[in-house]
């Protein structure tokens, strides 16, 4: 006799407690494989493909692409064979974790169950924590935060959250209201740019929105400050000369520059510890550990996955991490908590030929290094002019955090340890 086993939407990392289907790679009436991909989901960290927990016939989908499901809810139905081995709960532990969109969930007409188990039909009364969403389903207030806003009469839509998962708190609209009062009277905002005869409109993916709204944020909230000084990479040249051959042939991808700058950074940051902390407003938290954040971009946005206690890898075990989240985030394999719990960042534009970057600081941490292009260039060396294989880092701060000399003490550390590379310097 076949049965049926509910999938339910899984917790895609501990700070993560909904997501948004993207895509469904199966449709009712498909066969699914356990452990196979079934759909992707984007949260606010990651975008991942989402295995299916059983092997059977799809036989119903309960929420449907674009919508965002909380942790836990119902979003599928799966028929298993009689000999089926279901490796899932069946039922959802909350069934009232019912899918964050004004409109009634499918699962509404779900079919009626052997069990005495209640279907996701529209609750008579939502939960007291039970958010409102506004069409785009992105954000979502609490009765107690729509209260508050109606007394200090602030827009809602116009706050920027800084709660769980972005959510607005009664704190933020207090202070969107303080800030209102206290800013001049705010000048016309332009029209909205429409497309034109010949035009493209792409519409941005869940992911591409979370990007611009932390971008924004960070903008909004940290007061950026820059620095950039030139090293002599000649040291570094030839000790990746030296090395990569072997390295090559033992790991079996290339040994790149970017290992060598963490281990720059990751000395530096151990020397100026306060580099490596987070500010929140009434104290400074200077980690112990050093977790390095490093940008990969892909093929539409850019991700900084994080490598945990870097400061306890050899430049060659910096490099096996690096290609290890690299190939990760490129197959959609990266978990949400991959992409948390970062205490700085190393960013590598110089790949593409860049010179200066300004790179945006991520909210949290005081500072992100930007590696550029090795560019030969003559320099003067004993008197002399001398070709030298030269590279700009440039470093973005939180002026909170750090002033101009703080700042440049640890840009210096980083500086003086590339140059002191010898061919000799072991990578293991």
């Amino acid at each position: 006799m076949a049965k049926t086993t509910r999938v339910v939407m899984p917790q895609l990392g501990e700070s993560v407690h909904e997501g948004t289907i993207s895509r469904w790679l199966v449709k009712p009436g498909d066969k699914v494989v356990e452990f196979e991909p079934m759909l992707e989901v984007d949260t606010d960290k990651v975008s991942a493909e989402v295995p299916s927990p059983v092997s059977g016939v799809l036989k119903e989908i309960l929420a449907k692409e674009g919508q965002t499901v909380q942790a836990g809810a119902e979003i599928a139905v799966v028929e298993v064979g009689a000999d089926g081995k279901v490796t899932a709960t069946p039922e959802a532990p909350a069934p009232a974790a019912a899918v964050a969109t004004p409109a009634p969930s499918p699962a509404a007409k779900a079919e009626p169950a052997p069990k005495a188990v209640p279907t996701q039909a529209p609750a008579p009364h939502p939960a007291p924590t039970s958010p409102a969403t506004l069409e785009s389903g992105e954000h979502r207030f609490s009765p107690a935060v729509q209260m508050q806003a109606s007394e200090l009469g602030v827009d809602l839509s116009r706050v920027q959250g800084t709660g769980i998962g972005g959510r607005v708190t009664k704190k933020d609209v207090e202070q969107f209201a303080a800030a209102a009062k206290a800013a001049p009277a705010a000048t016309p905002r332009p029209a909205a740019a429409t497309a034109s005869e010949g035009d493209q409109v792409v519409q941005l993916t869940r992911v591409r929105r979370l990007i611009a709204e932390n971008m924004v944020r960070s903008k909004t909230t940290i007061p950026h400050a820059w620095q950039a000084q030139e090293a002599d990479m000649s040291g570094v040249v030839a000790n990746r000369s030296a090395n990569k051959a072997a390295f090559q042939k033992q790991e079996g991808f290339s040994l790149t520059y970017l290992p060598y700058v963490m281990a720059a950074t990751i000395s530096a940051l151990r020397e100026h510890p306060e580099v490596n902390s987070t500010f929140n407003e009434t104290e400074l938290i200077i980690h112990r550990d050093i977790n390095l954040g490093v940008s990969v971009g892909l093929e539409d946005t850019l991700v900084v996955p994080v490598i945990r206690r870097a400061d306890s890898l050899s430049i060659a075990g910096l490099a096996r991490a690096v290609n290890d989240v690299a190939n990760r985030a490129r197959n959609k394999q990266l978990k949400a908590d991959d992409l948390s719990g970062g205490t700085f960042t190393v960013n590598n534009s110089g790949t593409f030929g860049t010179l200066f970057s300004y790179s945006v600081i991520n909210p949290g941490q005081a500072g992100i290094l930007t590696m550029e292009a090795i560019v030969e260039r003559p320099m003067a060396v004993s008197g002399m002019i001398g070709i030298k294989p030269m590279m700009y880092l440039c470093f973005s701060f939180d002026h909170r955090v750090l002033d101009g000399l703080k700042a440049a003490r640890f840009l210096t550390s980083c500086r003086k340890w590339l140059e002191t590379v010898t061919p000799e310097l072991p990578v293991y």
